[in-house]
């Protein structure tokens, strides 16, 4: 219930900063006067943004926790009710988007796999890609699995990520820690257990190194593009990833190795009244192309399916 309430916080939060950002650059205002005006001290509004959000969520949680009965140590543990403020200003002062990079684009562009030369004339545009059976030939496909990264992890000394970020989504998760700690009736999403759905970044160069021994640069990105230092993981069922932006650097390509996925993309609320929203099927060994930084974008995992993907970034 609090973990519902304080979802609730964020959305009306977020839509209410969306809807000030472009009201007050339609009178004018330019991004640095914007930033100025919402961060007038920066250090300050970040401590004071953290300790109201804790506190107003302790407090919350602490009610609902006498009211029920239920054991409150229990309940601050397992909700995790920190509203990011960071995201919340970046979207507040973030940059109106052109809107001619989803004017007239009702799907993505799709290749039934295809050729670095053929590739090059899209590889840095804006527009959604779909590459179909584009990493079949990876030993990912086979290797990548659950119990795969338990092992990997468990089997690395203090491989845990925790400086790395972790997405828990809609599940009660804390950290990959629990990931691994799930009974395998939940794994497997068995009758009766709660679905999860999780991702998270990897910053150890052990992990990495090991990971990518069974799976290369996708073969269609420009030869001299750039490859960081860190991949995501995303793995789970049902609801998969909720509304959102990424705040990235570069482009991203997510290479879908297990089950189905349908992805949601909108425009921002700007480009409402000259682009559409879409949605598209992708299926194991299947490449998504889509620039996160502009589009909104959701995605759901058919029933009953298992999904498991990884994502990098290009550049």
């Amino acid at each position: 219930m609090a973990h519902d309430v304080c979802s609730i916080t964020r959305s009306i939060t977020k839509e209410s900063l969306i809807e000030a950002h472009v009201k007050y650059h339609k009178l004018g205002l330019t991004e640095e006067e914007l930033q100025n005006a919402a961060l007038p001290n920066k250090a300050a509004l970040m401590r004071s943004t953290t300790l109201r959000v804790l506190l107003y969520c302790g407090s919350l949680t602490l009610l609902i926790s006498l009211l029920i009965g239920y054991d409150v140590l229990n309940v601050l543990l397992g909700i995790r009710c920190i509203v990011p403020h960071n995201y919340f200003t970046w979207e507040a002062t973030r940059a109106l988007s052109d809107c001619t990079f989803c004017s007239n684009v009702t799907q993505p562009i799709e290749f039934n796999n295809v050729t670095r030369e053929m590739f090059e004339a899209y590889a840095y545009s804006s527009q959604p890609i779909v590459v179909r059976r584009a990493f079949l030939h990876w030993p990912a496909m086979k290797r990548f699995s659950w119990q795969f990264f338990k092992e990997l992890y468990t089997g690395i000394e203090k491989s845990d990520d925790s400086e790395c970020q972790f997405l828990h989504f809609k599940s009660d998760f804390i950290s990959i820690r629990d990931v691994f700690a799930m009974s395998s009736a939940r794994v497997s999403n068995l009758p009766g257990e709660k679905s999860w759905y999780v991702g998270w970044g990897n910053c150890d160069p052990l992990i990495l190194e090991e990971m990518r021994r069974h799976y290369p640069k996708p073969h269609f990105l420009p030869e001299d593009a750039e490859i960081p230092s860190q991949e995501y993981v995303f793995m789970g069922y049902e609801d998969g990833a909720t509304m959102h932006l990424d705040f990235i650097n570069r482009l991203m390509w997510q290479a879908q190795l297990q089950g189905s996925k349908v992805w949601t993309l909108k425009p921002p609320p700007e480009c409402q009244s000259r682009c559409q929203a879409l949605q598209f099927l992708v299926h194991p060994g299947d490449a998504v192309l889509v620039d996160t930084r502009v589009w909104y974008h959701a995605t759901t995992i058919p029933n009953g399916q298992f999904s498991l993907s990884i994502q990098s970034e290009y550049g």
